[in-house]
């Protein structure tokens, strides 16, 4: 347990380090963030995606008296639950009702003080967390109608761009398709940074968390698969690819490696649950500069480097989208909440090897779902195609809707 001295002490040190580190770009999701005593505003996103950065904007601009704490903080490190109860303390002699609590997940428990907060103090409450199913899982149980959740992405296309001062273009798409949108690497352009992060993401995030023993596995699973993105991967292919003993470790470390935000999964369209659990996945990073610092794919690869970058933009709006696979193939099947809301096929260039190809996989899932129009994202190109009553459009990425 520590002492309500230490724990006031760390809390100031760490407001005062706030107050001196730059409000930096200021991300787009700050104005829909409105806080209501009700419910607790969960952000949670990859680490080093800007969470903190977030936290501080916030503290400046709309909450400068919240009380704030960081619980990754080494002298925190042997925070209980019970230790709550001196924050309590400090919070009622401050009288502070707004709380910003920053990487809350590694307290076991923290869930109860929130609802606490909530439910008989009438606390503004923000939370962050850098594990998607660690907080989904304590949330459904214990805060279940008291929350509200907005993921948070490394820089999109259009941050990008107003960060580094440029206009949208194809070059400006070619340069945010090799760096990315990690905030920090874009202000050094130091490639170890996500070399580390790569590193910690797989040992701090995974490997400690969930009690991983065999971390060489691990860090072979995610070299290949950040070497492989956009392509099709099974638990199977892959046990005997990377020569694990069992299926199931490998579908294991796929949930892992999912729940810290390193990559996402994506199952083939079908009317079936099982057929979608039983088919291959489509394998996609969260940051194509992340792809580009640690793959050792020895082809550039821009081609598929390009469908990751196109699915994080649809992404960051609709958290549930497939892909499309009978007799051809269609990249990206997007639902909203009205359902249906767009099929993207994407290339990086069209010629007239693929042209055909890449026609043909749009005009089947079209067809198949009876959707009108559908959506071809290229570099640069930009075009139109019309058969039976059925339209595609080619856009480049840039003149994609924000």
């Amino acid at each position: 347990m520590l002492s309500k001295d230490l724990l006031q002490e760390v809390a100031l040190s760490q407001i005062e380090n706030l107050q001196k580190r730059s409000l930096g770009l200021l991300r787009n999701e700050l104005n829909s963030i409105s806080l209501i005593q009700s419910h607790a505003l969960i952000i949670s996103g990859i680490r080093r995606c800007g969470k903190s950065t977030l936290l501080i904007q916030l503290l400046k601009n709309q909450y400068p008296d919240a009380f704030y704490l960081n619980f990754e903080d080494p002298r925190l490190y042997s925070f209980k639950v019970e230790d709550f109860q001196k924050i309590d303390k400090l919070l009622t002699e401050q009288g502070q009702t707004s709380l910003l609590l920053d990487e809350v997940q590694v307290v076991e428990g923290w869930e109860r003080f929130v609802r606490q907060k909530l439910d008989l103090e009438n606390f503004r409450i923000v939370i962050t967390g850098s594990n998607a199913s660690l907080l989904s899982k304590e949330l459904g149980t214990k805060l279940t109608g008291r929350h509200v959740s907005k993921e948070l992405f490394p820089f999109s296309y259009d941050q990008f761009c107003e960060f580094q001062k440029l206009t949208k273009s194809s070059d400006s798409t070619s340069e945010y398709l090799s760096l990315g949108g990690f905030p920090e690497y874009l202000k050094t352009g130091r490639p170890e940074l996500l070399h580390q992060l790569f590193d910690d993401l797989l040992l701090r995030d995974i490997a400690i968390r969930y009690g991983v023993r065999d971390v060489k596995s691990l860090q072979n699973l995610a070299i290949y698969l950040i070497s492989n993105v956009a392509k099709l991967v099974s638990g199977n292919n892959l046990r005997k690819v990377l020569e694990f003993k069992a299926t199931s470790t490998v579908m294991e470390y796929f949930s892992y490696l999912e729940e810290s935000w390193l990559f996402f999964f994506i199952s083939k369209f079908s009317y079936s649950q099982r057929k979608q659990l039983i088919n291959a996945k489509k394998v996609y990073s969260i940051d194509t500069g992340l792809v580009t610092a640690n793959s050792r794919s020895f082809s550039e690869d821009l081609g598929r480097r390009f469908e990751n970058m196109v699915f994080l933009h649809f992404r960051r709006t609709y958290p549930e989208i497939y892909y499309f696979s009978e007799k051809n193939e269609c990249d990206l099947v997007i639902f909203g909440r009205q359902g249906l809301m767009e099929l993207v096929q994407v290339c990086f260039e069209l010629n007239s090897e693929n042209l055909k190809r890449e026609l043909d996989g749009l005009w089947e899932a079209m067809k198949f779902f009876d959707k009108k129009e559908g959506l071809l994202v290229t570099l640069a190109q930009e075009d139109s195609f019309e058969q039976n009553g059925y339209k595609i459009n080619v856009i480049p990425f840039h003149k994609l809707p924000s």
